[in-house]
């Protein structure tokens, strides 16, 4: 029997509270980056494994730091004159009963690939060096993997907390990055570069959008052509934030750093569509957390997701499994304004049975927690009693976790 644990909170709801902020880094920002290409490290090394040895091995790929490199801008195209760092960081099974896995080379050739289909300005043989620094586990977390069980034990005490369902402000946040970064946009607007964060701000009803976008100088011929071209960007997210969201009020800003009369100094270019090829490093676990966003006003784990192991590392598996059982039992339960799910492992203790698995919901007016209060706990004990299925999926990228 698991201790599940399901009390009522007594909060206001984030969507009736004053002030909310919200934040999203997209797909060029070098957080981002980092914790992108760590994950599908993991990913490229559970299928090795699994096809070479049978099972999925001892990994902890989560650690990254993209060293930002040295550009010169120009109108019409400038130049790099230093690349790109990407040093790959922390523990991998290299030998397996024999068999040898070139962890490093899988996980050169991964970020050469994301970079070939993420960035489309980034050229991977001369924009970015690499720096391999994988070694071999612990024996004591390489042994979990070694003991027999249906479900392996947990690699690490730890917490974390998910929760449904999302407000407008973290929809709408969402939506627009995506939306920025889609590959239709890119096609209308090519002087958009990858790198677009897109900050959040709600008072009670009137939303305030802060984007940074980091634009591509070969298409900018001017400091003119520069603010006409923002302008028309600045039009197309306002379109797009009043389509899709209905606020009362809404003010969206662009660039914000930029001062007319400055020429080149006073705009936001780049040469490859990412800061990190001149101005901002990056590193895994100060981007986005496993829902996509960095929520101010609510609860969060602080371990990296990106690059764990999905087989015994609570810090990816709770982490993400925490909003999925929190969106499922909001689905299940229409009685319930939110839900908080939050839990606890210790470690070598079999990942099905945290040491503290909670359920706090905030109840919607004149409902009762004790009608609710069994469903709920049993929609949490069936996700545990199922995380193997779980694990598979992460293993296999069916779940995004950036």
């Amino acid at each position: 029997m698991r201790n599940i644990i399901v009390e009522r909170l007594k909060q206001t709801p984030l969507e009736a509270q004053r002030i909310e902020i919200v934040e999203r880094k997209g797909l060029g920002h070098p957080d981002y980056i980092c914790d992108s290409i760590m994950e599908q490290i993991s990913l490229r090394l559970s299928r090795e494994y699994i096809e070479k040895t049978g099972t999925i091995l001892h990994h902890n790929v989560d650690k990254s730091l993209l060293v930002a490199g040295e550009s010169e801008f120009k109108f019409g195209g400038g130049s790099v004159k230093q690349p790109m760092l990407l040093v790959f960081g922390d523990r991998a099974t290299t030998e397996f009963n024999g068999i040898k896995i070139d962890v490093d080379q899988i996980a050169v050739n991964v970020a050469k690939e994301w970079f070939k289909k993420n960035m489309r300005f980034v050229d991977p043989e001369k924009h970015v060096k690499y720096q391999v620094e994988l070694k071999p586990g612990s024996a004591g977390l390489v042994d979990i993997f070694k003991r027999k069980g249906n479900v392996l034990g947990a690699n690490d005490t730890s917490a974390a907390v998910g929760y449904a369902p999302m407000t407008k402000t973290e929809k709408i946040v969402l939506k627009t990055e995506q939306f920025l970064n889609s590959k239709e946009f890119k096609q209308r607007f090519p002087e958009s570069g990858e790198d677009i964060k897109v900050m959040g701000s709600r008072n009670n009803s009137n939303l305030n959008l802060t984007v940074a976008m980091a634009f591509v100088d070969r298409y900018i011929n001017s400091e003119e052509d520069y603010f006409d071209k923002k302008a028309k960007i600045l039009e197309e997210i306002d379109k797009f934030v009043r389509a899709n969201t209905d606020f009362e009020n809404i003010n969206i800003q662009l660039n914000t750093l930029d001062v007319r009369g400055r020429g080149i100094e006073g705009l936001y270019l780049t040469v490859l569509g990412t800061s990190a090829d001149s101005g901002d490093s990056g590193q895994v676990g100060r981007g986005n957390r496993v829902n996509g966003l960095i929520s101010l006003n609510r609860p969060f784990c602080s371990e990296a997701a990106a690059g764990k192991n999905p087989v015994s590392h609570v810090g990816k598996i709770y982490n993400i499994l925490t909003f999925k059982v929190a969106q499922h039992i909001h689905a299940e339960v229409p009685e319930l304004e939110e839900v908080y799910i939050w839990l606890l492992s210790e470690i070598g203790r079999p990942i099905d049975q945290p040491a503290i698995a909670a359920a706090q919901v905030v109840m919607k007016e004149n409902s009762s927690l004790d009608k609710v209060k069994n469903k709920v706990a049993a929609v949490l004990d069936y996700e545990l009693e199922n995380i193997n299925n779980f694990c598979m999926d992460l293993a296999k990228g069916k779940i995004s976790i950036c």
